[in-house]
């Protein structure tokens, strides 16, 4: 679906700037979802480009069919603050946890979901587990009223209640916008009501939001980002209420430099996550690298929502995938659907020690220490002087994998739960295709956490 639309745009002649419509479909060429639209942008940026298309894709690989052009309706000029750096709030002190829609249930979302959803977090262990922020992704915004105010659609009668319910339960919700005049797909956006809608948002009981930069490449420029953003993170603090910050921009402009100045306290450094190997290699692996001068408590990199449990890959590649985010203190945000875990599902995402790492409150994210063609090594400082280690190889047979640890120290793979034994201060293991040994080296004497 995505390759054949971007092979279509990418041997058009012309450059297409407007909407497009699109249907998921299965290999087998039968549709399988709803309709779907957004917003495609050239890198020219000048008002006289954009212009609306209307289209479908008609086949998995074949081609997109558009109806003639129109002109966009004219926006008014934004509304943008000075630059300037905002100080840390004190908020998302450890990576942030909880779930997503987007992955799982895309638009098909709603209050009644939502409700299901808190109530398997809470009878499921997650909750308890840390797994607290419940987040709606795109698709619940509906029309603003005669005083620009924005309303949900019919799928959320009553937004104050659904958060009431969530809040109830010991959870908290969160909600998707974006700075441009609509969202990735399609629904109202924050565009000059920044303040309106975070006090909106803030009257509704929210306590996260998601803001993604879609359609502002319409009326933005790539330098104006950071402001863009800026705006709504004041509006956000200017409510009173402790609302979490998700800058999604995957990763352009550097945001790693600027993004807590901005108000973020995350930030996604690159596209959209996908419940493929291929993409946990791509984002997971290389998209990270070097990344973890920009993290540490209050601000966070966001290499993207979890794939854990979905389906498209095997037990030993979700469990890298769980494993290479912990490492990296990325947020943990489950992606599948809480109400019927499998137990693999289950024993993944519900492992208190590996969600340990995650959540040491040293707040590093790991380095890749050592590389030799697909085997990897990653090292995490914890709060303890110890070190949270992962043994990776990203192959397709098992490879001996090895790295000094510190003695002496407790050896402890997190997870088998077994404690290893090794003579000096070399440890070598064997690492199955596609998986990880992800180890715990705690000091059994010596200095304190550094």
């Amino acid at each position: 679906m995505w390759l054949a639309l971007l092979l279509f745009l990418l041997q058009s002649p012309a450059n297409l700037t407007g909407r497009w419509v699109y249907e998921t479909q299965t290999p087998e060429g039968e549709t399988r979802g709803e309709k779907r639209e957004g917003f495609l942008t050239t890198p020219f940026g000048e008002q006289a480009r954009v212009m609306e298309y209307r289209g479908k894709l008609e086949t998995v690989a074949q081609r997109v069919s558009t109806d003639p052009p129109k002109p966009a309706p004219l926006l008014p000029s934004p509304v943008l603050p000075d630059l300037q750096d905002l100080p840390d709030d004190g908020l998302a002190r450890t990576p942030p946890m909880g779930w997503n829609s987007g992955n799982k249930f895309r638009r098909n979302i709603d209050d009644k979901t939502i409700r299901a959803i808190a109530d398997a977090m809470v009878a499921s262990g997650m909750r308890d587990a840390g797994y607290v922020y419940l987040n709606i992704d795109d698709s619940w915004q509906g029309t603003r009223d005669e005083n620009g105010n924005l309303r949900p659609n019919e799928k959320f009668p009553d937004m104050k209640a659904l958060a009431d319910y969530v809040h109830f339960r010991g959870l908290k919700l969160g909600l998707y916008s974006s700075p441009g005049p609509q969202t990735c797909a399609g629904f109202e956006g924050s565009y000059n009501h920044e303040e309106q809608d975070a006090r909106t948002f803030a009257a509704w009981g929210i306590d996260y939001l998601k803001y993604d930069w879609c359609s502002a490449a319409r009326v933005l420029k790539p330098e104006q980002m950071r402001a863009a953003y800026q705006k709504m993170g004041q509006a956000l603090r200017a409510t009173g209420r402790p609302i979490v910050y998700s800058l999604c921009l995957n990763g352009q402009q550097n945001v790693g430099e600027w993004g807590a100045k901005a108000g973020g306290h995350l930030w996604r450094t690159a596209g959209d996550l996908r419940d493929a190997w291929d993409s946990i290699t791509s984002i997971g692996f290389e998209k990270q690298v070097g990344l973890e001068k920009y993290s540490g408590p209050g601000r966070w990199n966001d290499p993207g929502m979890l794939e854990v449990g979905n389906g498209g890959m095997a037990a030993n590649e979700y469990r890298t995938h769980f494993s290479l985010w912990a490492l990296l203190a990325a947020p943990l945000l489950a992606g599948n659907d809480i109400r019927n875990m499998t137990p693999e599902t289950r024993s993944i995402l519900l492992n208190r020690e590996v969600i340990a790492v995650n959540q040491d409150p040293l707040g590093k994210q790991a380095s890749r220490i050592w590389k030799d063609g697909d085997a990897e090594v990653w090292i995490k400082p914890l709060v303890d002087g110890g070190q949270a280690i992962g043994l990776f190889n990203r192959g397709s047979e098992f490879r001996e994998i090895g790295t000094l640890v510190p003695t002496p120290a407790r050896i402890h793979e997190l997870w088998t739960r077994r404690e290893i034994r090794i003579l000096g201060e070399e440890l070598r293991l064997d690492v199955p295709p596609h998986g990880v040994v992800l180890i715990r080296a705690t000091p059994l004497t010596g200095p304190g956490p550094r």
